[in-house]
């Protein structure tokens, strides 16, 4: 892949001049514009199946959670616990990793990691909807070279607003919806000179559709920034705080007649477990354009995440109490000067992580823990990639990371302490790991309505820190890294009122990370496969009226082992969405409903495919709303058609038939109402 690249650019180089001096001019219009302090791909990467959801679908979208909003896109795919209250406890999954899509799926807020080193994943409801100016999705594992560690399935990178360039303004908003649900939030924003400010803050509560379902939600983001035509400096920080009931499973289980799906589906397994989650995250970074065409990049941040979480079955207790500290020192350059005539653009720079886990593992919170875990990783990043308008109609990108990822894992065992005496130490691990991600992408312009485009790229995911201490007994902190090999091609098609977006892709996995039932921990797989076709489109049928559609077919098998040709557990070969946005009347009366199709899938645990399938189902959510001068309002109601359907569910690893589901809410209501000022 290197030679190629290179005998590709150098070519390129060579011949460019030749080809499109005349058109030099309006070439330098086709690379894609870039903002460099709110992500590194600018508007996607060259090659890539790329696609923004806009801070306006966000705001007209019926659905109840960003999580619900981003699984209306194609390849993207979720599953919920806890009835899913304010998206708690909701995964989300770019191209079928199932119980590991969280860890497979780099999340980025303004460009930088939100995915911790931890399985808890990224929680998206403590980012306030309002204060999101458009999430940027990429497909496929391209955003390694970029960004790192774990973009496996794909980048989500989340925008968020600030005051530059408008006039100060204020906003205040209400929510009321089922299950006692309320939701009050402010936002504010004001400019004087060079210097701009932002503030979002919401507050959240509901007692959830299951009993021991509660939900407190709290979120506040500021933004303070400096900028002038040389460069600027920004502050940023953010802060959450969460409590949430966890009701546990519904168990079903034809042999002995037990079906609390149906006799019992709004119940509580665990009615005392819970979980409490406090985070903040701050970074500081400046911005200044050293010559013509060339802007530097220096920022760094820390972010905090305190967890706890209690929970008591059938008289076996457990609890965790861990605080997980991030730091981040991550400069860089942009370049957008021309090569020997050929409009290019430069993006390379410098990734250090520091990450520390000390996570306390026992019966109570209020006994002795029966382990202590000590977990610090550090990584070091050096990654260039650059895009060549090689002729007028077609863009080349490619691009290398090159990062190395040291770990250090220990475990102080207590086997005194309450539930320690059938328990053993994990083995203490220090590691280094070398890895390399490397991309290559092409896109050609055939005419004004066609666009061709096609890639090729290589990724790794190092594992995180719950895949090392694990379930198991005895502790496996030292785990394989997984990498995977990408191949892509696609088509997107701009013609008058349409514009859609398909390609297909296969992705060969190898050392794959997941939980083993036998074992009760975590281990790398035998070779897995994922291939699968993506397709998008809007179509404008009037003025007023817009449609949009998609599916994603996502076959995600095991290509090796005993489990040759099953199919990866919690993964849809099948999902689709419809949906209409329509102005009826002006801005004062808006209508948006969206039908979203998620096929049957397989149980997490059933790796050899003989249990029940997760039943199909389809959701459709309708929201109608308005402004009339600085007031606004909305209505919207999330399955409409009050499908009874679960996401997630577990399979018994001995029993057939058996297994753990959680159920999910039926139809809900949300009204909303506010001002601005």
């Amino acid at each position: 892949m290197g030679k190629t690249a290179a005998l590709t650019v150098a070519g390129a180089i060579a011949l460019g001049p030749a080809l499109h001096q005349a058109a030099a001019q309006d070439a330098a219009t086709a690379l894609p514009e870039v903002t460099v302090t709110a992500s590194r791909t600018g508007t996607g990467i060259v090659g890539a199946n790329n696609s923004v959801i806009t801070a306006e679908e966000i705001a007209r979208s019926p659905a109840a959670t960003l999580q619900d909003i981003l699984a209306r896109e194609p390849g993207i795919q979720t599953w919920s616990l806890y009835g899913g209250v304010n998206g708690a406890g909701t995964s989300v999954d770019l191209r079928g990793f199932g119980a590991t899509g969280a860890s497979n799926t780099l999340v980025l807020v303004n460009g930088r990691r939100l995915t911790d080193i931890d399985l808890a994943g990224v929680d998206l409801s403590a980012i306030p909807r309002d204060s999101i100016e458009r999430i940027e999705i990429t497909r496929g594992n391209s955003g390694a070279v970029l960004y790192g560690d774990s973009a496996v399935g794909g980048v989500i990178n989340i925008v968020t607003k600030s005051g530059v360039g408008l006039p100060s303004s204020a906003r205040v908003e209400g929510m009321v919806g089922s299950f006692r649900q309320w939701e009050g939030a402010v936002s504010a924003n004001a400019a004087k000179g060079p210097w701009s400010t932002s503030v979002y803050a919401n507050a959240f509560d509901s007692d959830g559709y299951r009993v021991n379902n509660q939900l407190r939600q709290r979120n506040a983001v500021g933004d303070l920034r400096y900028s002038v035509e040389e460069g600027s400096a920004y502050f940023n920080i953010s802060a959450d705080d969460q409590h949430i009931g966890l009701p546990g499973a519904r168990l079903v289980d034809p042999s002995i007649g037990v079906n609390q799906l149906v006799t019992d589906r709004r119940g509580a397994t665990t009615p005392t477990a819970f979980a409490d989650k406090q985070g903040v995250n701050l970074t500081l970074g400046a911005t200044r354009n050293v010559v013509d065409g060339i802007e530097v990049i220096v920022d760094g941040g820390i972010r905090i995440k305190e967890q706890s979480s209690e929970s008591v079955l059938s008289g076996y207790a457990s609890a965790d109490d861990r605080t997980l500290t991030t730091a981040s020192f991550t400069p860089r350059f942009v370049s957008r000067r021309d090569i020997m005539g050929l409009p290019s653009k430069v993006t390379a720079g410098f990734d250090f992580y520091a990450a520390g886990l000390d996570a306390d593992r026992g019966a109570l919170l209020s006994d002795p823990p029966v382990h202590r875990y000590s977990v610090d990783q550090k990584s070091y990043g050096v990654y260039w990639q650059q895009t060549v308008t090689v002729l007028p109609t077609t863009d080349f990108s490619y691009g290398a990371r090159i990062q190395e990822t040291t770990v250090s894992a220990r475990d102080v065992f207590d086997a005194t302490a309450p539930g320690g005496m059938f328990d053993v130490q994990g083995m203490a691990l220090d590691k280094t790991d070398p890895q390399y991600a490397l991309h290559a992408g092409v896109e050609h312009r055939l005419n004004d309505v066609f666009t061709v485009f096609g890639r090729v790229a290589r990724s790794f995911r190092t594992p995180n820190v719950d895949e090392r201490v694990g379930q198991g007994y005895p502790t496996n902190f030292d785990l394989k890294t997984q990498t995977s090999k990408d191949a892509e091609a696609g088509i997107r098609v701009t013609w008058g009122r349409l514009s859609s977006q398909t390609s297909v892709y296969v992705m060969d996995l190898t050392d794959e990370l997941m939980f083993s039932p036998d074992t009760f921990s975590n281990v790398n797989l035998d070779p897995t496969r994922r291939r699968g076709v993506e397709s998008q489109a809007t179509y404008r049928l009037t003025d007023t009226v817009r449609l949009l559609g998609g599916f994603a077919y996502t076959h995600a098998t095991f290509r090796e082992g005993p489990n040759e040709g099953n199919d990866v557990p919690l993964v849809s070969r099948w999902t689709g969405t419809a949906g209409v946005s329509w102005d009826a009347w002006h801005k004062w009366l808006t209508v948006d409903l969206v039908a979203r199709f998620v096929g049957e899938r397989r149980m997490d645990n059933d790796q050899r495919n003989v249990q029940p399938m997760i039943p199909a189902h389809t959701l459709v959510d309708v929201r109608l709303g308005g402004q009339v001068d600085r007031f606004f309002w909305s209505f919207a109601v999330q399955n409409l058609f009050d499908e009874q359907y679960y996401d997630y569910a577990a399979a018994s690893s001995s029993v057939l038939g058996r297994y753990n589901a959680y159920p999910q809410p039926g139809r809900t209501y949300q009204l909303r109402a506010g001002m601005t000022f």
